[in-house]
């Protein structure tokens, strides 16, 4: 499917299968995506003039975030495995119980962003900003995994 030069503002997407869309260009302006799924989509490509959207139960593996500006986006429920949120302005996003299994964090500002109900994430502090992020105890590891330490319950 090819969506490059659409626009869509103030919309809901209900159980969609977008795996694979161009949004080339594409403009996404307070849009929710709700039970979609996403895979493969580089949302890098989007237009970025009132870039707004929200993610609830949807699908979205081996997509892209990379370099956008989304400050206090929302994921909730998600399959983030593999989604690439390098060079990403995500300050005050919410991550809430989402699978960020293999998700890759380079040079991201996740200041103030909460991670505290998401699992499977693995991120460096020194390649990261996160000054006031909001982690959960269990989730501690996914902040050490470089070190390759053992840590025990």
């Amino acid at each position: 499917m090819d969506l490059s030069d659409c626009r869509f503002i103030d919309c809901t997407f209900t159980n969609c299968d977008l795996s694979l869309v161009n949004v080339s260009r594409c403009s996404f302006q307070d849009v929710q995506f709700s039970q979609c799924k996403m895979m493969g989509i580089s949302f890098s490509a989007c237009s970025t003039f009132g870039l707004a959207f929200s993610f609830a139960h949807c699908q979205l593996q081996h997509s892209s975030f990379t370099k956008l500006k989304l400050k206090g986006l929302s994921f909730k429920a998600c399959l983030l495995q593999e989604v690439d949120f390098s060079e990403a302005d995500l300050s005050s996003s919410t991550f809430d119980e989402c699978n960020m299994e293999r998700a890759v964090f380079r040079q991201t500002n996740l200041e103030k962003a909460d991670f505290r109900t998401s699992y499977n994430y693995s991120l460096d502090p020194e390649q990261n900003r996160l000054k006031k992020a909001k982690f959960s105890m269990l989730g501690i590891a996914g902040l050490l995994a470089k070190y390759d330490i053992i840590i025990s319950k």
